[in-house]
């Protein structure tokens, strides 16, 4: 260091700040921070196609002819996203945050430290497929297409734990037709425990009859198939009613995680089936999760979906009722927000919208 030594001063402080330059340099470019990115998404309409394949399908026998009905010009249903940027440097960092449309969250928040990435994508995955389940059964509920009887979870130690296997489609108990929850029940009045009824199901498309040895229901049970009074025979399933359709339903987006594109879905589902255009030539997205029994619920990143929304042309944006709040604080320019809580009140405002009316906003 006898280099450094003979420097002045001045030349002595120009090397050390270089230095410690140079490391911050390296610091903002190579490491990263415990932090990902979190900013707009892409949007795909449940009307249109993605690379050629439409994003809602049908397949099979009995699909109505509305689903090949052209959409009026400029009419889309799109669902949004955000996109979350993990392993990002802090000049990285700072210059998407800078952008304004950009916001750093704890990496925790998105990947938690128990998991890993992959079992993190494993489950926005199948959470993404349950959403599409639900938006599917909120739309078929909507268009009145006919219930019928799935087994749901069976109970270790059920008496027909072995015998009924989760999805099959129940359609009788002995001789008494099952449609419904209700016809269930009443197909299970004046049984007894110990008694054996031939259940019939439709598994894999074939229909069968197993017998069920019925037991005593549980004390304190409330299922659809237990039990007052109490001596009456317990079949021991979690019974779902749905409804049916002859047709398969299928939704092309494998690629998208998470549960928030219920809404826009059941949407697009109902738009294809019903024969009747929702869009009235607008440009409408939105987002929000979907109950089968039709409730729009809550999602995260809602502002930068708004974002997401405006930047692909979108006019109107659904918000779901419990996101109303945080999306008022920084709506879009020309961005119209209307809240909805259920299916029904989207379709409602989207009538309105329609008729040149203003629905209820945020």
């Amino acid at each position: 260091m006898s280099w450094y030594s003979r420097l002045t001063l001045r030349g002595r402080t120009v090397v050390v700040g270089s230095v410690l330059t140079a490391v911050l340099v390296v610091i903002g470019v190579a490491v990263p921070v415990p932090y990902v990115a979190v900013g707009p998404g892409v949007t795909f309409d449940t009307l249109g196609s993605v690379d050629g394949t439409p994003v809602v399908s049908f397949s099979g026998d009995g699909v109505p002819t509305s689903v090949d009905d052209p959409v009026p010009a400029g009419g889309q249903l799109n669902m949004t996203t955000i996109s979350v940027t993990d392993g990002v440097r802090l000049f990285q960092a700072l210059g998407l945050w800078a952008t304004g449309e950009y916001a750093l969250a704890p990496r925790e928040d998105y990947y938690p430290p128990d998991k890993s990435v992959d079992q993190v994508r494993a489950e926005d995955a199948q959470a993404f497929r349950d959403s599409q389940s639900s938006a599917e059964i909120a739309a078929l509920n909507h268009l009145g297409y006919p219930q019928v009887v799935y087994v749901g979870t069976i109970p270790a130690g059920s008496p027909s734990a072995g015998v009924l296997e989760p999805q099959d489609q129940i359609t009788g108990i002995d001789d008494t037709a099952v449609t419904d929850l209700a016809s269930l029940s009443t197909a299970l009045q004046g049984t007894s425990p110990g008694q054996v009824v031939g259940v019939k199901v439709l598994r894999g498309g074939a229909e069968q009859t197993v017998k069920v040895t019925l037991g005593d229901p549980p004390a304190g049970s409330t299922g659809q198939d237990a039990t007052q009074p109490a001596e009456r025979g317990y079949l021991g399933v979690s019974a779902v009613q749905r409804p049916t359709a002859p047709f398969t339903i299928t939704i092309s987006l494998e690629q998208i995680g998470g549960p928030s594109a219920g809404l826009m879905f059941t949407l697009g589902i109902i738009d294809k089936l019903g024969g009747q255009d929702l869009t009235g030539g607008k440009f409408i997205a939105g987002t929000g999760t979907m109950s089968i029994d039709g409730t729009v619920g809550p999602i995260g990143g809602v502002l930068l979906k708004l974002i997401t929304a405006r930047d692909a042309g979108a006019t109107v944006f659904l918000v779901p009722e419990r996101n109303c709040a945080e999306a008022r604080t920084q709506v879009p320019e020309g961005l119209q927000l209307v809240k909805v809580a259920t299916l029904d009140d989207a379709l409602s405002a989207l009538e309105t919208i329609r008729a040149g009316g203003t629905p209820p906003g945020c």
